[in-house]
C-alpha cells in the first residue's frame, strides 16, 4: 500500500468468517463501505500493518467519526482479551488508513487515556450503544484509539 487510495493486494485475510464476508462485500461494491453494517449501523474499514508480519491487515469497525477523526474501539464483543489488531496499532501507529464510504484517508493512531478517552468513549457509545454492554462483560478496560488524518 503506497497511497491512501491504493487497495491492498497482499493483505492478510481475516480469520473470522463474518469479517471476511463483510470485507468481500465491500470489495465487490468497488470499495464502498456503505454496503456493510453491524446491527444496522455503518462501518469503516481500517487498514494497518500487522505487528508481526508487517503486511497490511484490514478490519471493519463501527463508524465513529468526529471532525474528520475516527475512533477505533477494541471491544471484541466484551471478550476477556483484546482483538489482535490492538498490537498492530500500537506497533505501527503511522501506517493506518480509514475507508469511509469510498474515501480512503491516511491516518495516525494513538491510544487514548483520561478525559480524552472518556469523551471519545461517550461518542463511541452514542454511535454504537452495544459498546457499553461489552464493557460490562469484561474485566479489562477496552482500549480506544483515535485515528487522525495525517
Amino acid at each position: 500500500m503506497t497511497e491512501a487510495t491504493d487497495r491492498p493486494t497482499d493483505y492478510i485475510p481475516p480469520a473470522v468468517d463474518w469479517v471476511r464476508k463483510q470485507l468481500d462485500a465491500i470489495d465487490a461494491a468497488g470499495g464502498d463501505t456503505s454496503v456493510a453494517t453491524v446491527q444496522g449501523r455503518p462501518v469503516v474499514v481500517v487498514t494497518m500493518l500487522g505487528a508481526k508480519s508487517g503486511r497490511p491487515r484490514r478490519v471493519p469497525l463501527m463508524r465513529v467519526e468526529h471532525e474528520g477523526s475516527y475512533l477505533a474501539v477494541a471491544s471484541k464483543g466484551g471478550a476477556p482479551e483484546h482483538p489482535q489488531w490492538v498490537a498492530n496499532l500500537r506497533k505501527h501507529p503511522d501506517a493506518v488508513s480509514v475507508l469511509d464510504g469510498t474515501t480512503e484517508t491516511p491516518m495516525t493512531s494513538r491510544e487514548l487515556t483520561g478525559a480524552e478517552r472518556a469523551t471519545w468513549w461517550d461518542r463511541g457509545v452514542e454511535a454504537f450503544p452495544s459498546y457499553a454492554d461489552y464493557q460490562t462483560k469484561t474485566d479489562r478496560l477496552i482500549p480506544v484509539f483515535l485515528l487522525e488524518p495525517r
